[in-house]
């Protein structure tokens, strides 16, 4: 379900060189995955779900593109193709747990409660942003695919997926500010421990417990993670760069307007954010590859002129040089 984007094309290509037949289901608004069977339609559609089924059987369904879509489009689509699919693999968020981002979170922790025919119209995002309706409506998502495949389904709450495709412009922004040089803020603590996951090893998990015997739950997180120090080092190197980290506190930066998460991608102070258990993933066979390599291919994706899918999210991303430098000024 998807297939073209960022985690939904790693998800094909990994599955078509481990020699699967694979069926794409989209609206074709994003090119194609050469040696994938392509079937066109909208997964909001009763008759495109049907007409796909005609498709089928498949021993599983990865779904990466329900993030956009309410509990109720979720439904329709898991209880469609239900007849025709052993498994059910879902792609999630560690947002559906009620305790992000302030607490650490293990697949135990309590989930926030949402009916699996909700509509876009139901949560609610708490005033300190926490929980969110997102979190909320992607609960809402994960009932409605246990309600229909049961111990057949496959829950994975990934939090931060980079990588060369990347979309959200998260790493990217990182990249292209290492290479401008010069002050940059960097948000203390500089030992602060970021778990972000490679899209590649996202799809490869997705795909081996799409042919595993069992399912549940499992947060996807990188089990050693990185320092943001060695991040923004790690960015400087590969890039050339000649950058120099400026280190603010968080009380300092929010006193001058800096927006965490977007301005400061992978900057949060919740305590919880970075503090997500994927012990029970790894257990199960995730593997992780070094951070370094991901920021490096990312770096060679773009310099050949890698160009994400248009989305939104992108313009989201990074602090305004005018702003980083007043800020800056600000600092001292």
């Amino acid at each position: 379900m998807g297939g073209t984007w960022f985690l939904g094309r790693a998800v094909v290509e990994e599955a078509l060189r481990r020699g699967a037949a694979v069926t794409v289901f989209n609206r074709g608004r994003s090119g194609v995955v050469e040696g994938a069977e392509t079937v066109r339609g909208d997964r909001t559609s009763r008759d495109d779900l049907k007409r796909l089924a005609e498709s089928g059987p498949w021993d599983a369904v990865v779904d990466t593109s329900s993030g956009e879509f309410p509990p109720r489009d979720v439904a329709l689509a898991v209880d469609t193709l239900r007849p025709v699919a052993t498994r059910w693999v879902h792609v999630s968020t560690v947002s559906v747990y009620e305790g992000w981002p302030h607490l650490p979170l293990t697949e135990d922790s309590p989930v926030l409660v949402c009916p699996p025919d909700a509509n876009e119209t139901f949560g609610h995002t708490g005033p300190d942003g926490s929980p969110t309706k997102y979190g909320f409506q992607k609960a809402g998502g994960e009932a409605a695919v246990l309600r229909a495949f049961g111990e057949d389904a496959v829950l994975l709450r990934p939090g931060v997926i980079l990588g060369p495709g990347e979309y959200v412009g998260r790493l990217p922004f990182w990249l292209s500010r290492a290479r401008r040089g010069g002050a940059m803020i960097a948000p203390a603590p500089a030992g602060r421990v970021i778990q972000p996951v490679d899209v590649r090893d996202v799809a490869s998990f997705a795909l081996d417990q799409a042919a595993a015997v069992s399912g549940g739950a499992f947060n996807i997180a990188h089990p050693t993670g990185m320092t943001f120090a060695d991040f923004l080092a790690t960015c400087l190197a590969i890039t050339g760069g000649d950058g120099t980290p400026v280190w603010a506190a968080p009380t300092a930066l929010s006193a001058h307007g800096v927006k965490q998460w977007t301005e400061l991608p992978l900057w949060r102070t919740h305590a919880g954010v970075w503090s997500v258990d994927p012990s029970r993933a790894v257990a199960a066979g995730l593997q992780c590859r070094p951070l370094a390599d991901t920021i490096a291919d990312t770096w060679a994706w773009l310099r050949a002129d890698g160009r994400p899918v248009e989305h939104p999210r992108w313009a989201e991303h990074g602090i305004g040089p005018e702003k980083e430098a007043a800020v800056l000024a600000a600092l001292g």
